[in-house]
């Protein structure tokens, strides 16, 4: 079926160097790009998160879904991770972020969701831009400003999240709804690559690699190169063409965040 977003995408993923098991699960086929990351150190992480990938598997091969799919999606995703836990004294758990093509009067939009510590940014125009916001205690320290971008890079607390599905947390997903345009590079990622390479060399790779598969698989390899401490994935979209009405158009969704502008990329390398 055609979408308002014609998309091309490649995907990677690696256990990495120090662990044998991998906890990453992601989905790549048009209208959802996604990536989840079960949660180390608690119960069963890498079927946490293919069970939440599992919840959106069927919307395959559609033009584009709504908010409220997403929302629904999620919920399910949510049921099936805290299923299984039970009956047991530490819960399963994943994060989840990635990009929905959704259709807006005719347009073409990028729905960005998130969960966690994994991240989604755009690249575009030769900028690197972030758009998910991190879940994480680090990240509220740099809100208010008592971490630098630099200290957060290397603090020790980079890795505890505090919005989850499973594990005990009832957070609630971000959404973001951004005008999509022809040349949009989106890369979703857990954070084993984000902790391994710099927003530069992120960028650097997604401006030289031209095929999403190939700039997914440089980047996954450059990751586990740089020391592979956790599990690295990386789904790369490129829109090859979308549709667009010439005219703005009030997306009418209430449970869009207010603070959709992406924001620059926090360096990575812990």
């Amino acid at each position: 079926m055609t979408g308002p977003i014609v998309a091309l995408s490649g995907a990677a993923t690696d256990a990495g160097l120090r662990r044998t098991l991998n906890e990453d699960s992601f989905f790549s086929v048009s209208p959802l790009f996604l990536v989840a990351d079960g949660m180390g150190g608690h119960d069963r992480g890498e079927i946490a998160s293919a069970a939440a990938i599992a919840q959106f598997a069927p919307y395959a091969g559609r033009g584009s879904l709504t908010i409220e799919e997403v929302r629904e999606a999620l919920a399910r995703a949510r049921e099936s991770v805290e299923n299984l836990s039970a009956g047991s004294e530490s819960g399963a758990g994943t994060t989840l972020t990635g990009v929905v093509i959704a259709d807006v009067a005719g347009e073409g939009y990028w729905l960005a969701v998130n969960l966690g510590d994994s991240r989604t940014y755009r690249f575009a125009g030769g900028r690197l831009e972030q758009i998910s916001v991190d879940h994480s205690v680090v990240q509220e320290l740099l809100d208010r400003g008592e971490l630098t971008p630099e200290e957060a890079a290397h603090d020790r607390r980079r890795n505890v999240i505090t919005r989850a599905l499973g594990a005990g947390s009832v957070g609630e997903a971000d959404y973001w709804m951004l005008p999509a345009a022809e040349g949009d590079r989106i890369l979703v990622c857990s954070d084993g690559l984000s902790g391994e390479l710099s927003a530069e060399r992120i960028r650097t790779i997604l401006s030289v690699e031209a095929h999403p598969q190939a700039a997914a698989s440089r980047l996954v390899h450059e990751a586990v190169l740089h020391g592979g401490r956790d599990n690295v994935t990386a789904v790369v979209v490129d829109a090859v063409s979308v549709a667009r009405r010439g005219a703005s158009v009030d997306t009418d969704e209430d449970d869009i965040d207010a603070d959709t502008l992406p924001r620059e990329p926090v360096g990575g390398v812990r």
